[in-house]
């Protein structure tokens, strides 16, 4: 009895704060299905990471060793976009190339969240890493805040997978705040043009030597994205990219979403930096949601073939969240307008553009950091 009521005068109020936070984690998953692969394991991590004298942190704690192992020294988010890389068909993108430009329209709103993070943080290298959490790209987020070291890693990491998962919730309102019915209703033919393998396989080698080329500091991140779509299409590791897409993936997801949770205890989570790093967070993915709708909007103005401007939205890295997203509203709009494999196509291209950005972001700071 003495222990335990030692045991009970060590909770406080911000314990019972991040059960909550947890307990709505894992409702949100369980209940409305959202992102429950992502959600779940962050929500239970958080609980067992604010339970007083948590054996599950600290020096010999099992989360601390799989963060070390994992996450400190960027294993994790590699890993998984092998997995990302291996799920991913080039195909629509490859058919309607011009919708690369919405993957980098998208992205406006990091480098506009850089500023307005800049008047509130006064080292850069946290107000870069509290920027790139707009790309909606959990493993480019975590590496790189890792890069920079940022006070706010814990906060950075939460924001991102957070975000990711509540595509649903912060897309919809944005898309319709800024389009007419009409507009939504615009109808985009699809015709699947006949990739070659040869294509197929080229891709993924060439778009890793461009990005390599124009930012070296994302050589890893597309590296291994590229490498697990290389073995989706080459043809003969069927067996390999079948453990990419889905036992490796969810394992790693798995991994990642409860070792996050070291990050959110009470004493350091409960901060106003924290609330400013999700409101950043939250500012930066409706900018980009906004940037890649907006410029649809702004081409219909020269095309012929108009193009329905939902989705620009799906140029956020959000894969393949924000693709079905944009294809449900499509059809809440018009149950035959089918806009699935326009808004994948887009999509994939957001992809790639915000580990790009991500390595752009990592090349520039860094010196800027150093000097």
């Amino acid at each position: 009895m003495e222990v335990l009521y030692k045991y009970l005068l060590e909770i406080h109020w911000q314990h019972i704060v991040m059960w909550l936070i947890g307990g709505l984690l894992i409702y949100l998953a369980i209940k409305k299905d959202m992102e429950p692969s992502l959600l779940l394991p962050m929500g239970f991590g958080a609980i067992l990471v604010n339970l007083p004298f948590s054996g599950a942190i600290g020096e010999d704690g099992a989360l601390t060793t799989l963060f070390n192992a994992g996450i400190d020294n960027e294993l994790f988010p590699l890993i998984l976009f092998i997995g990302i890389g291996a799920m991913i068909d080039f195909s629509p993108l490859l058919s309607n190339p011009k919708l690369m430009i919405f993957g980098a329209a998208a992205q406006f709103g990091i480098f506009f969240t850089f500023g307005l993070a800049s008047l509130f943080f006064p080292e850069i290298k946290d107000a870069a890493s509290a920027a790139i959490i707009g790309a909606a790209d959990g493993p480019t987020a975590i590496v790189v805040a890792q890069k920079f070291n940022s006070n706010f890693t814990g906060a950075i990491m939460v924001a991102a997978y957070s975000y990711m998962a509540l595509v649903p919730i912060i897309q919809p309102p944005v898309i319709k705040a800024l389009t007419t019915k009409k507009e939504r209703l615009i109808r985009m033919p699809y015709a699947q043009k006949d990739i070659s393998k040869m294509t197929q396989i080229l891709f993924p080698i060439i778009i890793t030597i461009i990005a390599g080329l124009i930012s070296p500091a994302s050589v890893a991140l597309i590296g291994f994205l590229m490498f697990g779509n290389l073995i989706r299409v080459c043809g003969v590791l069927n067996s390999l990219s079948e453990t990419a897409q889905k036992t490796l993936a969810n394992l790693i997801t798995i991994f990642l979403g409860i070792t996050i949770a070291t990050k959110m205890e009470a004493d350091k989570f409960l901060t106003p930096e924290t609330l400013l790093i999700m409101g950043l967070g939250l500012f930066a993915f409706i900018f980009d949601t906004a940037g890649g709708v907006l410029f649809a909007k702004f081409m219909n103005i020269f095309s012929k073939n108009k193009i329905n401007p939902m989705i620009g939205a799906c140029g956020i890295s959000a894969f393949p969240m924000s693709a079905r997203v944009i294809h449900k509203m499509g059809l809440k709009e018009d149950n035959q307008n089918f806009l699935l494999m326009h808004a994948t196509g887009v999509n994939v291209s957001g992809q790639i553009s915000s580990v790009i950005a991500g390595g752009l972001i990592l090349s520039f700071f860094s010196e800027l950091i150093v000097k």
